[in-house]
């Protein structure tokens, strides 16, 4: 089936995912400003409310932008789709399962050098290596404290949403959404893994401090080893909010020894900045199923660095509309300056 899409930006229209530009004038860019360090080129409804041979198209909690211009695109539904970079049009489902065949609550995609997929699910939760054929190959060890409790003591629903690999392929990192029991609210802890001769091995742990009643449903790393960081709340009456950070994981303090983080012991969290709060975004004539701040904004949780151009990052968001009538499936198009 054809599908339709819905273009928005300020001068003309968008086109999706790996190709996300804006058409006009040099300045119009400026005139979409969401802060002095974000603009929105503009936003596609394309799969809203969609199906691909049989597998709903939506519930997107993770995004990866592949080497043949391809876009990878995780269900948390355990379908793992390709879309074409341009029109987001479908081009391809894997399904996803763990070792004894059940679904995953599948959050987190990195896209590897060797074409493997690792996929994080925040169920037990748990970081696997996919082939591009949906056949496990590798499964990584996760500390006991971040386990769901009791075997851990993770909250359920709360731990590893975002997934990354920093430049280099050698470290990969998958953040908590939401804070230990036993530490202080809002300070999350974000996992590394180390590549050694092919495996992964358990690497330093860091602490990072999401704003107040929000969470971290994604973190994507830049060329220079820093994380652009989504932080994300919803408020009933009210709607979400989305704020997207800029972190600095280089000089922050490794907490893999320490068993309960506190914000007053001498720990250095990961330094934050923030880039944009989405709300501050011009709608561009998005319309909202539920109320919302801005009608552009909704449950946005997946994030992935597209391309470079003119000193700014091309950023591909995407919100998760849980198979809900009254959220959407969206794509957005930023230009970050960092």
């Amino acid at each position: 089936m054809r599908l339709r899409t819905v273009f928005a930006t300020a001068a003309a229209g968008l086109a999706a995912a790996t190709c996300l530009t804006a058409v006009g004038p040099a300045n119009a860019q400026e005139s979409n400003a969401c802060s002095p360090s974000v603009s929105i080129a503009g936003f596609s409804d394309a799969l809203d409310k969609t199906t691909y041979e049989g597998t709903y198209a939506g519930n997107f909690s993770a995004l990866a932008s592949d080497w043949n211009g391809t876009l990878a695109a995780l269900s948390d539904r355990s379908a793992l789709f390709a879309l074409d970079g341009r029109t987001l049009q479908p081009k391809g489902v894997v399904q996803l399962a763990d070792e004894s065949g059940a679904a995953l609550d599948s959050e987190g995609l990195v896209l590897d050098w060797n074409g493997t997929y690792l996929v994080s699910s925040e169920t037990e939760p748990s970081v696997r290596r996919y082939s591009r054929d949906g056949r496990i190959l590798d499964r990584l060890p996760v500390p006991d404290a971040l386990r769901v409790a009791p075997a851990g003591r993770a909250v359920g629903n709360g731990t590893f949403e975002g997934l990354t690999m920093l430049p280099g392929g050698r470290t990969l990192i998958a953040s908590m959404e939401y804070a230990l029991s036993g530490d202080s609210a809002g300070i999350v802890r974000l996992q590394t893994w180390k590549r050694h001769h092919g495996s992964f091995a358990l690497g330093a742990q860091y602490a990072y401090r999401a704003d107040t009643g929000l969470g971290v449903p994604e973190v994507t790393a830049t060329r220079d080893g820093r994380l652009l960081v989504l932080e994300r709340g919803f408020t009933p009456g009210v709607g979400n909010t989305v704020r997207l950070y800029l972190a600095d994981p280089r000089r922050a303090t490794d907490t893999s020894g320490i068993g309960n983080l506190t914000g007053q012991d001498g720990v250095r969290l990961i330094k934050k900045t923030l880039l944009a709060d989405i709300a501050d975004c011009p709608d561009l004539g998005a319309t909202a199923k539920q109320p919302q701040p801005n009608p552009l904004l909704d449950n946005i949780e997946a994030m992935t660095i597209t391309g470079h151009r003119n000193g700014r990052l091309n950023v591909l968001l995407a919100s998760d509309d849980n198979q809900n009538a009254v959220q959407t499936t969206r794509f957005y198009s930023l230009r970050v300056r960092t």
